[in-house]
């Protein structure tokens, strides 16, 4: 398998389609977490203060080769709640991460996430994929608590990986989950 990213493509299932993302979700997804801080508090860039501001974030995203993105769409309302990529791994074979996520505070503690990495990862997986990796700011441990419970197992901590928005180092908590590891924690999350 060659290092490439996945084509964008639609999935879906009774919660949630995931779909190129396209300047058309601007307004669903301002209107579910543009400018809330607690939203994008651990996010590398600053809450979008307009729908201008977030459609510069989407477009970038979108014209970015190392990123794929997808629009999460509640499939019972039909509206965009937050957005989810698949990103470029360099340096490791056969891998692919799943970052970039976000989701307005009306899709916490709900399906949409745990339904979202189910697509994600069987996608990933089913396309041959090798492993599929997260990541997420030390600190944020809601992001890391919802890791571990798809199955993401810690590999280690990049120090110092980058900076956050304020200008503090933010240190990078590393998970993966290996192919083989995929099916058992499926069939549990699908329970």
């Amino acid at each position: 398998m060659t290092a490439k990213l996945p084509a964008p493509v639609v999935l879906e299932n009774d919660v949630v389609r995931l779909e190129p993302l396209t300047m058309d979700h601007i307004p669903d997804l301002f209107a579910a977490g543009g400018g809330d801080e607690e939203v994008w508090r651990w996010m590398p860039i600053p809450p979008p203060s307009s729908e201008n501001d977030l459609a510069k974030v989407a477009r970038g995203l979108i014209d970015d080769d190392r990123h794929v993105p997808f629009a999460v769409v509640v499939v019972e309302s039909g509206r965009a709640v937050g957005w989810t990529t698949y990103c470029d791994v360099p340096g490791f074979d056969e891998s692919v991460e799943i970052g970039w996520t976000w989701y307005g505070r009306a899709a916490w503690r709900t399906a949409v996430n745990t339904d979202c990495k189910l697509l994600l990862v069987d996608h990933a997986f089913e396309l041959g994929y090798n492993r599929v990796m997260l990541k997420t700011d030390v600190l944020n441990v809601r992001s890391q608590n919802a890791i571990k419970r798809i199955g993401g197992l810690h590999e280690g901590t990049l120090r110092r990986h980058r900076r956050r928005p304020d200008g503090t180092w933010r240190d990078t908590v590393c998970f993966g989950i290996l192919e083989e590891e995929w099916p058992e924690h499926r069939a549990r999350l699908r329970r």
